[in-house]
């Protein structure tokens, strides 16, 4: 047989899709040539299969070998072929039987000794060969990774002779064992916040309803500290969102840890960052900071520091929970339903309304600083807390909370919203928002008065009221109360403090 056909997967975004590497050998001068847009990683996979296949102990073709990749229009990068192209090279030329490769799908890169190297970006090719009727063969490196999709329809080697072994019926590849799931939320728990009531509350509230949050304050008064114990609030993922989160955490830099594929992300982007480093991109775009804490927390210390046309890339995204990286050769939409955790001092010096009087920044410097953030940023965050220096007493009171008694709140009020709208009061629609966050005629009166008082916006009102109906569902009230729409009102006005 002069013609093999083997299947692989490209990455595209979070996409997968199928790629069919044809392999012909003709006669003609020795040569091999790979045709289908392949980019440099691809066109050196020539000199890797025809190491590996040396040294594995076969005979590489002395003919005219063309290998395509289809579909042909799209880019194809990395090594992630290199085991297909082998195989097809050995079927072509008679070495392995003709209808061996029709159940499989093959990702992997091949060592100069035929050894199979892992690749990055495995599990969105997992997911797609599990909805198929094939079984992906993969580095052993791999394995784990790609078991999260289902582990029935994994086979993990270590070799090219494995594989081969296997494809003969001569030995068995095994599927890949399940990583024990490990949590290191328990190590950062709320009750090590000494003081902060309010603090402390604000974040019961944000986590209840995936609402943003802004801490403001002095240096060392507990607004990383605070960020930080946000995961521990926050339930566990049901399966398909861990899915999802975990297959962009895989084509992300930083790779997977699948024993960690549950656990609920936390990005700590420093303030250097660049618009690209947020949003996601490059020549084959790849997601940012943002979709890389879809499903989790995204947290900003020191927001002003951030170059302000860097924030600015954060305003669709919030309001979208979707990011669109364009790029002259593709489009690709990465998710982003992120919580958005930002910390700030009050001015550039940090004490503005310390009661020392340690500030001596001038209106204009406060004006300045507080600028670099933009009103239509602000407003899209749900609620402004203030985070301020504790008296020395409360540095030596009592622990708070522990982080597992205030999940238990944060759970039930969340169990309150999915049963009656089916997504958390940060994600409410329209309709869902005017059926459930219904004021009285009193209160719609003190939401309107706070509006003109404090020049808010239709869309600070909207969210003010959605911030109001998770504290009356952490209170367990079926409608939001005048103390529910106070409170989500004090929220609010932090950043209309005067200036000095």
């Amino acid at each position: 047989m002069s013609l093999a056909v083997a299947y692989s997967r490209a990455q595209a975004g979070v996409q997968a899709p199928l790629i069919t590497v044809e392999v012909h050998l003709a006669n003609g001068l020795p040569s091999l040539s790979i045709v289908g847009m392949p980019e440099t990683a691809v066109r050196e996979s020539k000199d890797r299969v025809r190491s590996a296949l040396q040294h594995s102990g076969f005979e590489f073709p002395a003919r005219r070998i063309t290998i395509n990749l289809a579909p042909a229009d799209l880019p194809k990068q990395g090594g992630r072929y290199d085991l297909a192209i082998a195989l097809g090279v050995l079927v072509a030329s008679g070495q392995l039987p003709e209808d061996c490769l029709q159940h499989y799908e093959f990702v992997a890169e091949l060592a100069l000794g035929g050894a199979l190297r892992p690749v990055r970006g495995l599990l969105p090719a997992a997911l797609a060969i599990a909805q198929q009727q094939r079984q992906l063969i993969c580095a052993t490196e791999n394995g784990a990774e790609a078991a999260l999709a289902d582990p029935a329809a994994v086979l993990d080697a270590g070799h090219l002779l494995e594989v081969c072994e296997h494809l003969r019926g001569l030995h068995t590849l095994t599927h890949p064992e399940p990583v024990a799931e490990t949590r290191s939320e328990s190590a950062r728990d709320l009750c090590d916040v000494r003081g902060q009531r309010q603090a402390r509350r604000a974040l019961e509230i944000c986590a209840a309803g995936g609402h943003n949050l802004l801490l403001v304050g002095p240096p060392g008064t507990g607004k990383t500290l605070l960020a930080s114990r946000l995961p521990g609030l926050l339930p566990d993922l049901d399966p398909q969102a861990a899915l999802e989160t975990a297959a962009l955490a895989s084509i992300g830099p930083g790779g997977i840890d699948p024993g960690r594929w549950r656990c609920r992300p936390f990005r700590t982007p420093h303030h250097t960052a660049s618009a690209a480093a947020l949003v996601g991109g490059g020549s084959s775009p790849r997601p940012g900071e943002i979709s890389l804490a879809h499903n989790g927390v995204l947290f900003l210390d020191e927001l002003p520091e951030f170059k302000r046309h860097v924030l600015e890339v954060l305003r669709e995204p919030l309001e979208t929970g979707t990011v669109t990286v364009s790029r002259a050769t593709a489009q690709v939409e990465f998710p982003a339903r992120f919580q958005l955790i930002a910390a700030m001092n009050p001015c550039s010096c940090g004490y503005l309304g310390d009661p020392d009087g340690r500030c001596q920044c001038s209106r204009e410097q406060v004006q300045r600083y507080r600028g670099k953030i933009s009103g239509p940023l602000m407003d899209r965050i749900d609620m402004h807390v203030e985070v301020p220096r504790l008296p020395g007493k409360e540095l030596d009171a009592p622990c708070g909370e522990s982080s597992a008694v205030v999940r238990r709140r944060v759970i039930a009020a969340r169990d309150r919203q999915l049963q009656r709208c089916g997504t958390l009061n940060s994600r409410l629609d329209p309709q869902q928002r005017d059926a459930a966050c219904a004021l009285a005629p009193g209160d719609r009166d003190l939401l309107l008065q706070a509006m003109e008082k404090l020049n808010l916006s239709a869309r600070a009102y909207h969210r003010i009221l959605k911030v109001a109906r998770t504290i009356a569902d952490l209170a367990g009230c079926t409608g939001i109360e005048t103390a529910h729409l106070g409170e989500a009102i004090n929220y609010r006005q932090l950043d209309r403090r005067p200036t000095p």
